[in-house]
């Protein structure tokens, strides 16, 4: 029926409060309607973030980018634009909000307490240890898919969503962002990706307020034609002052219910810090606020929520005067209902616009199964002792696991040394997605797909993951096991899935250079919490490993592979389990132990076969992943050491930790440590092939069986 009355021009009759309405359409005067219940509604959200900041636990707010994109976010949420399930946010098909200037979290969380994804005792003592509200968000909060705060990177996570969205089922993608954070680069590696996929499910509306935190008022790098920038990477530009509803609104409409070219979209929303604050104290980035000034505020925002319901009801009884117009007036109050108002009626006329008490509606996620489905009599078969390219073998394994649909793969820098997009793509192309040399912006998509329940991998060189991105990935997968432990909102199967495959590690990269070198990268990330390490030597090892991690549930894994091809030395039957190391040489009349990884797995067993030739028996240890338990015993056995490495100590680093946290005194004596440190010192490797590196620093197999002949004649 709306339809039909949208194209019917009318005039509203003559009262007095109706005087300056020109002739309108149905269309006009609905939306005119609508702007009218946005601005109420605009009150209440701000009163309520006024509530969270007199609550908090620094009664604080970060006041000035929560205002002025409350304009935005509230035309978003409450004009019948993004199509989102409170009940069950996990739910596919549903549309996808990201905020990716996670300070405007006040303004998110008023709207995410009105429509009933938490209670409103959730604003209360926020920021403290205690609340689950945080200075940005993120999981914690239910309902929330994106854990976001570092500047530039929520904006590409939604770019992942549309990829996703384009698929059916089909959904849309809203994310806001703020004109400071375009600043990050990480930005423009996502509009360009997005502008050539395609996106033109994906709206993106920036807070173009002005300031950003250092400078309230100003941005340190003004932009000179900032839709032109936009444009000139294949999107659609809507520029509006953001100041006003009915401008905002009218272009949300557009992009949701026009005609759609391909192109993704940017509302670029003019406006000033602090917008809808009345005291110029509400400009500031983040503020504490006083009582005295709050209660001026908030009865300041009281004050014009009355007038505007006075104008909306004014509006409302000159339509209701008509019958021609009931079906409008009748529409407005669907509407009304459905944004959480009721309209209060006198004896004939309207006389408030009154807001429904919010009550939870969310429910528990159910669990996700993410064990993927594949014939494991169709991987390939490694033949002991027979040379495999780890690239050929991703391959071939994923030409099987990628036939089950949740398999995603996104490269970038080389594919070919990787096999994730030859062996995805080979089932479905658009699965295997490559993002040119843009890592953060692989990243992002990757950490979309693993939301949405994917099992996705990722790669490109070892030491090209950005190391922000990563934290704050690992941080909203922190927070999800928090939720899932403490039988929040998210159930099983909820965490993040992602792989990251670091092809070139340890010495594999030869003569690439120092920035290309994978010796630093094990040693750095070991301080990223919730990544588990794995570093591969036998193929079928890698192979072992990929169907642990196809196995589902295993979180986040840096996963580094060796780049040339090396020989099977496991069994075909091998099972991998993380945590574990595996002797792949042993004797009982062993004088030593040589724990390594990797490529210098190859070197260790050489270097073991030379000592034998002398009557030296040494046992050789594969620690793909460190292995607390052995570490222990091989150091309570009193034999010599070795931890021979191709990288700066990684696993030299957690046979201390280890030792430290167990033992109540520790001899150093048989602890030798080889790698590439200088004594201990570290530095950057430049070039060299894979046998003079080896060899300078002692890892090749000659050196290391001199080594470990010197050590045991002392």
């Amino acid at each position: 029926m709306m339809n039909d009355i949208l194209n019917q021009e009318v005039t509203l009759s003559r009262r007095p409060t109706a005087d300056r309405y020109q002739p309108l359409n149905n269309n006009a005067l609905i939306s005119k309607g609508i702007t009218h219940l946005l601005e109420i509604k605009d009150s209440d959200i701000r009163l309520l973030s006024l509530h969270q900041c007199r609550r908090a636990v620094d009664n604080a707010i970060h006041i000035g980018g929560a205002f002025s994109s409350t304009i935005p976010m509230v035309s978003l949420f409450y004009g019948g634009i993004i199509d989102v399930n409170v009940e069950e946010p996990t739910a596919p098909g549903q549309d996808m909000f990201v905020l990716s200037k996670g300070h405007a979290v006040a303004t998110l969380a008023s709207i995410y307490t009105d429509l009933g994804y938490f209670d409103k005792s959730v604003l209360e003592n926020s920021r403290s240890i205690s609340s689950i509200l945080n200075g940005h968000p993120g999981p914690l909060l239910p309902g929330v898919h994106v854990a976001t705060g570092p500047m530039g990177q929520g904006m590409g996570v939604a770019q992942g969503f549309a990829i996703a969205g384009q698929k059916s089922p089909r959904f849309d993608v809203y994310a806001v962002t703020g004109d400071g954070e375009l600043q990050e680069g990480s930005i423009w590696e996502t509009v360009m990706y997005a502008g050539y996929k395609r996106l033109e499910n994906l709206c993106v509306m920036v807070d173009n307020n002005g300031g950003q935190l250092d400078i309230i008022n100003t941005l340190h790098f003004p932009y000179h034609g900032l839709g032109v920038s936009f444009a000139s990477f294949g999107w659609r530009v809507i520029e509006v002052d953001a100041t006003k509803y009915h401008t905002v609104y009218s272009a949300l409409h557009e992009f949701k219910y026009g005609e759609r070219d391909g192109r993704p979209t940017v509302i670029i929303c003019k406006s000033t810090k602090g917008h809808g604050g009345f005291s110029d104290y509400m400009n500031n980035h983040k503020a504490s606020i006083t009582d005295e000034l709050l209660d001026q505020e908030a009865g300041l925002q009281q004050q014009q929520r009355a007038a505007r319901e006075r104008e909306f009801c004014a509006f409302f009884n000159a339509l209701s005067a008509e019958e021609k117009h009931a079906d409008v007036a009748s529409t407005l109050t669907r509407h009304a209902s459905d944004i959480g108002f009721t309209i209060e009626f006198g004896k004939k006329d309207a006389i408030r616009v009154t807001p429904v008490a919010a009550t939870v509606k969310t429910r528990k996620a159910p669990e996700r199964d993410k064990q993927i489905s594949y014939n494991a009599q169709a991987l390939p078969r490694l033949e002991k002792g027979k040379s495999f390219g780890a690239h050929k073998v991703i391959e071939s394994a994923m030409k099987v696991f990628a036939k089950d649909e949740r398999i995603v793969s996104v490269d970038s820098d080389l594919a070919s040394t990787s096999g994730l997009q030859a062996g995805v793509g080979f089932v479905d192309k658009a699965r295997a997605l490559n993002v040119g040399v843009a890592e953060a912006n692989m990243m992002l998509i990757g950490e979309a797909f693993g939301i949405l329940g994917a099992n996705t991998w990722i790669s490109t060189f070892c030491p090209f993951y950005d190391w922000k991105v990563l934290r704050r990935i690992a941080v909203g997968h922190q927070e999800r096991l928090e939720v899932i432990a403490e039988k929040g909102w998210l159930s099983e199967g909820h965490g993040i899935d992602l792989t990251m495959v670091a092809t070139a590690a340890d010495l594999e990269t030869q003569s690439n250079g120092a920035t290309h070198m994978g010796n630093d990268d094990a040693l750095l990330l070991n301080e990223a919490a919730f990544v588990k390490i794995i570093n591969v030597s036998c193929p079928q090892l890698l192979l072992g490993v990929l169907k642990w991690i196809a196995a589902g549930n295993k979180g986040i894994i840096y996963l580094r592979i060796l780049r040339a091809a090396a020989n099977v030395i496991y069994d075909a039957d091998f099972e991998f389990e993380f945590g574990k190391a595996y002797q792949i040489k042993t004797s009982e009349n062993a004088e030593a132990h040589i724990v390594t990884s990797g490529r210098g797995v190859y070197e260790a067993l050489g270097a073991a076969d030379a000592l034998e030739a002398k009557g030296i028996a040494v046992n050789v240890i594969d620690m793909p992943s460190v292995d607390e338990q052995t570490i222990l015993d091989l150091y309570r056995s009193g034999k010599p050491i070795f931890i021979a490495e191709q990288n700066n100590g990684f696993l030299w680093t957690n046979f201390r930790k280890v030792l430290f946290a167990n033992e109540r005194s520790i001899d150093t004596k048989n602890l030798i440590p080889i790698n590439t440190t200088d004594n201990g010192k570290l530095h950057y490797i430049h070039s060299g092939t894979y046998t003079e590196l080896a060899a300078h620093y002692g890892l090749d197999a000659v050196k290391l069986s001199e080594r470990v002949l010197t050590t045991l004649k002392k």
